[in-house]
């Protein structure tokens, strides 16, 4: 029998995504997440939080390290290499379902209408 990976959920795949370029701070996270998904992720802070927690549970990123910002705690995230590798893999998945619909439903130049 084949073992499929779960689908990665829209939320998870920009979190990581967001980490791609360097390690992030929550409200980074939240930011970047939003700009990158084209405003269709909005996470609340509950809801990213407890992303963080399960997707450092699983191996996907990792506290890169905390500081102090005005009084209050800053926790920075790295994504590691198996977060890497695995949002490499949904990308590359949703590109192949995406390029079977799209082959299908743009016009090709030169040919005549059926």
């Amino acid at each position: 029998m084949i073992k499929r990976s779960p689908l990665m959920s829209e939320p998870t795949y920009f979190i990581l995504a967001a980490l791609l370029d360097g390690p992030l701070h929550g409200y980074g996270i939240i930011k970047r997440a939003e700009e990158q998904s084209g405003g269709r992720v909005r996470l609340a802070v509950g809801t990213l939080y407890g992303a963080l927690d399960r997707m450092t549970g699983s191996g996907l990123i990792v506290v890169d390290r905390e500081e102090t910002v005005e009084g209050r705690p800053r926790r920075y995230f790295r994504i590691t290499d198996e977060g890497q590798h695995a949002v490499s893999r949904e990308a590359k998945r949703m590109e192949q379902a995406a390029e079977i619909v799209t082959r299908r439903t743009i016009p090709r130049t030169g040919t005549a209408p059926a």
